[in-house]
């Protein structure tokens, strides 16, 4: 029996896990094999599931609310690297394969659940299936173009070029997420993010 045996919501797990963006293509033996590494967690808002700096880190599969990637420099200073919802992931994986220290924080935006496992654990079930470890790994690399595409954009487009981009990107998410969340992503404050907000929408009435 494993822990999500025991869960009052296990159904709604089960099938949450099933629609993750990396695990959908995983077979029912293979899923089930899974489980027995996973813990469930229900986060605060503001919880920090990983912190920079640290050397035990795990893999999370993002089950419900939202998720933040977090940066800090010496002088306390945070940027929002990107989010993540509900099927997507967050890891530390590729630090973890060099030995480095987390190079970032990951921290809940809203309520939310996640399955998280050891990342070593995670490393030894993607190297029974390999498959699944290449699609990972594409993933992984993918996330990580997103976030330089991302750290560009701050530097090359104006206010108003940056939501435009985000509106046409992430569009779901852009009505997801906290007004002030989404601005500290896109370094702005939160009056000009409403109000170029209000005026993108006006464009297409």
């Amino acid at each position: 029996m494993t822990v999500l045996d025991k869960h009052p919501e296990k159904n709604l797990i089960r099938l949450q896990l099933s629609q993750n963006s990396v695990l959908k293509s995983l077979s029912s033996a293979a899923m089930l094999d899974l489980e027995r590494h996973l813990e469930i967690s229900d986060l605060k808002k503001s919880e920090i599931l990983l912190h920079q700096g640290d050397h035990q880190m795990e893999q999370y599969f993002v089950l419900d609310g939202i998720l933040k990637r977090i940066v800090s420099s010496a002088d306390a200073k945070e940027m929002i690297l990107r989010f993540a919802i509900e099927k997507d992931i967050e890891t530390s994986y590729a630090a973890w394969r060099l030995k480095k220290a987390a190079p970032y924080s990951i921290a809940s935006v809203t309520k939310a659940r996640v399955a998280r496992m050891p990342l070593k654990q995670w490393a030894e079930f993607l190297d029974a299936h390999q498959p699944l470890k290449e699609s990972f790994e594409y993933e992984v690399m993918r996330l990580m173009s997103e976030i330089m595409a991302h750290t560009i954009t701050l530097h090359m487009l104006d206010a108003p070029g940056r939501v435009e981009r985000f509106m046409r990107k992430y569009q779901d998410l852009f009505e997801l997420l906290p007004k002030k969340e989404l601005a500290a992503y896109l370094n702005l404050s939160p009056e000009t993010l409403s109000r170029l907000k209000t005026k993108h929408k006006d464009l297409f009435i």
